[in-house]
């Protein structure tokens, strides 16, 4: 299942519902909730939106990222990842998961080491100017969030799932990208 009509915005942090919230009624803005809701009910939902944006905070790698941050923080198995991915990797040839063209991560620097590693690592290394962190004081966040919507990035698309989420065993926090550097000396 694919939105034809708008720019997906999965907004991920403690203040996501408060930034949805702040969202609504803005012209051309289509905010929702839908965190913890069943993934296939959110993707639909997703789909169906018509407005240029659609801003949510349902993110369709929750599970991934959870069980990547396990497995470095010694909390779960290869196992566990590995069964994470293989089951995100069905939600998207099953059209029951969407990968949005963006993620707004609220206040990256306020995570712990590993989820920051994750947001701005793992899943940033990917698209890197697809994930785009917001540091704003709560006060400002609100205006943070909406220019940023006026000046979403161009760059190029996320790479399909399958071609890099089997390989995040080996994406280890403090090191991704960093093989993949030229030495310029």
């Amino acid at each position: 299942m694919e939105n034809t009509t708008g720019t997906i915005v999965a907004v991920v942090g403690s203040a996501s519902d408060e930034v949805l919230a702040s969202l609504e009624g803005i012209e051309g803005v289509e905010t929702l909730s839908l965190r913890d809701s069943d993934p296939a009910l959110a993707t639909h939902r997703i789909a169906a939106a018509s407005r240029p944006w659609v801003v949510h905070d349902a993110d369709p790698l929750e599970h991934v990222a959870a069980a990547w941050v396990e497995l470095f923080e010694e909390r779960a198995t290869l196992g566990t990842l590995e069964l994470e991915v293989q089951q995100a990797l069905e939600h998207f040839a099953g059209g029951t998961a969407l990968m949005p063209d963006y993620y707004i991560v609220l206040e990256p620097e306020e995570a712990p080491d590993t989820w920051r590693h994750w947001w701005c690592g793992a899943l940033g290394y990917r698209a890197p100017r697809r994930v785009l962190p917001v540091h704003a004081p709560e006060s400002s966040l609100d205006g943070a969030i909406r220019n940023l919507l006026r000046a979403l990035p161009s760059s190029r698309l996320w790479p399909e799932p399958e071609t890099w989420l089997p390989g995040l065993a080996f994406e280890i926090p403090d090191r991704i990208g960093l093989r993949d550097r030229v030495d310029e000396g």
